[in-house]
């Protein structure tokens, strides 16, 4: 993360284990031992726990593998995942074990059942994979996606039905799903190729858009995507791209610098970003208020800030609202 006020670091080591684990591995640089022991907290206490609690006795969440929205337990692990609950968890694995089963069972004739459209298959991978679950069958998921794929180089789950158009949700949906699967099963070197350049050509999808903009008209696509909401689910937003090419380690494309001014001028005179919407849907609590500081957002601004300032030191009163 970027040098920041220390007073922003301490509130957001106020939080729950969930943004305490994040905020020492990557704004305080602390000892992998010091990072582990606060993320194992997350499933004991906090948002974590509260989750964990609702889980039922055959591994899932509201009865569901995919709604109701967004307690189902494909949403639930979705949220588990972010916050960063251990890979190992006894009771992630649990859920992991139904959705794959569910989806490819031992009567599957190769599709995905439940989780075939693009959209879920992205988000049950990405989920399977984040929780390092070592079954061949995550590669199904992961063929599924690269047969999926648009001439654009984006994704769309309405292809099949007509769609001549990527989609922003579609494509980070993918984009997240396949970076996970690759680090967890790197082993697969023949499939990696195809799966590296998915992601290439996924990306460029993004930048072409400048992550938010018509491509034709240059005009924001969608007013959510410059709305940062945490969770996003299976949105697409500015902040949720950018932390992708973050977290990837892509280079810091010129294309991206639109998005990075846009963050740059949501971010408010304490240092802070709100919580700027909530996708609407039943939820299991709250866990931050719309229009107030935003530890979630905050956390992801700051250590996109912190990848990008690397190479691209900011200049002062550099700020353009989208338009």
């Amino acid at each position: 993360m970027r040098r920041t006020d220390p007073g922003i670091v301490d509130w957001l080591l106020s939080g729950d284990p969930s943004i305490r684990w994040q905020v020492m591995q990557g704004r305080l640089n602390a000892a992998a031992a010091e990072v582990e022991a606060e993320r194992i907290r997350v499933a004991g206490e906090g948002w974590g726990a509260q989750l964990l609690a609702h889980q039922d006795r055959q591994g899932t969440w509201a009865k569901g593998l995919y709604s109701p929205k967004w307690v189902s337990t494909t949403y639930t692990m979705l949220l588990l995942r972010d916050l960063g609950l251990p890979a190992d968890h006894p009771d992630a694995l649990k859920a992991c074990a139904v959705m794959l089963d569910a989806a490819v069972g031992p009567r599957s004739r190769g599709g995905l059942g439940w989780a075939s459209e693009t959209c879920i298959a992205g988000l049950v991978l990405s989920i399977l994979s984040a929780f390092k679950v070592d079954d061949d069958r995550l590669d199904r998921f992961a063929d599924h996606l690269l047969s999926e794929q648009m001439s654009d180089g984006g994704w769309n789950c309405q292809y099949r039905r007509g769609a001549h158009h990527a989609s922003m949700n579609t494509t980070i949906l993918a984009l997240e799903a396949l970076i996970r699967y690759e680090r967890h099963r790197a082993r697969h070197a023949r499939r990696f190729t195809a799966v590296r350049d998915a992601q290439r050509r996924g990306r460029e999808f993004l930048l072409v858009h400048n992550l938010y903009r018509s491509h034709r008209s240059g005009k924001v696509i969608q007013r959510n995507y410059v709305r940062f909401a945490f969770p996003p689910q299976w949105h697409f937003d500015v902040l949720r791209g950018l932390d992708y090419f973050r977290d990837v380690g892509a280079p810091r494309d010129a294309r991206l610098a639109d998005g990075i001014d846009l963050l740059r001028a949501k971010q408010g005179p304490d240092g802070r970003w709100l919580l700027e919407h909530r996708y609407q849907a039943r939820e299991w609590f709250e866990m931050e208020t719309v229009g107030r500081p935003s530890r979630w957002n905050t956390l992801r601004a700051l250590r996109v800030l912190a990848w990008w300032d690397e190479d691209n030191p900011p200049k002062t009163g550099l700020t353009l609202a989208p338009g």
